[in-house]
């Protein structure tokens, strides 16, 4: 097991990087906002919606801890994928999003050339050693236009870039915490996913990372 030291976080932070037309990696863009967000996710949404382990349609557990806030969140179990406005753990509507989460979301989209990107739905996944995500698109979203934001917090994890069809090969991009990828338009509907995470330590997160995606569902 290694520790990610804070040295680790401020991988080229500042630079962005793109990939395609329209994916865009800003090195470290969240960082300013990490104390607040993990306070938000610790006495706010966590608390009002636990994480848990999805069944996928096929009937698998996924190996990602998953929850949302805002006015949907996104769920799969043996019926499909779809959006929901009440958590289906509590019977509760879904927390509210924070300000917080909802600034840095508008700002990285800002930065990126989506100026008027207003999530409704943020999908929390928190990886453990081992959790990894299979290449899949998003697009249970009513509203493709609007781009996806994900934030990445804590372990770093290489992130599969694919194309348009699933056969198109993969390329891996290291993501550190604070670092925020914007993709939409022309590349909205690309395959994506996450290699199982590595055994780490992190200063912030401890032995796991987390991921925030933030969409616009209706």
């Amino acid at each position: 097991m290694t520790l990610d030291m804070f040295e680790q976080d401020g991988v080229n932070v500042g630079q962005s990087e793109l990939y395609g037309q329209d994916v865009h990696l800003l090195r470290g863009f969240a960082l300013p906002y990490i104390d607040d967000i993990i306070m938000a996710l610790t006495l706010q949404i966590k608390p009002q919606s636990p994480l848990r382990y999805m069944t996928t349609p096929g009937g698998y557990s996924m190996s990602v801890a998953m929850t949302n806030c805002g006015q949907r969140g996104w769920l799969t179990s043996r019926s499909g994928y779809c959006y929901a406005v009440l958590d289906p753990l509590t019977q509760k509507h879904w927390p509210d999003m924070p300000a917080i989460f909802m600034t840095l979301a508008q700002a990285a989209a800002y930065r990126t050339g989506f100026d008027d990107f207003i999530p409704d739905s943020c999908l929390i996944n928190e990886y453990q050693a081992g959790s990894k995500m299979s290449l899949h698109q998003d697009k249970d979203e009513a509203d493709l236009s609007a781009p996806i934001v994900s934030v990445s917090l804590g372990i770093s994890a290489t992130f599969l870039l694919g194309g348009l069809v699933r056969e198109e090969k993969a390329v891996r991009i290291a993501l550190h915490h604070g670092d925020v990828m914007v993709w939409g338009r022309a590349d909205r509907l690309r395959f994506h996913g996450i290699l199982p995470l590595k055994s780490a330590l992190h200063s912030v997160t401890k032995d796991c990372r987390i991921n925030l995606t933030f969409r616009k569902a209706l």
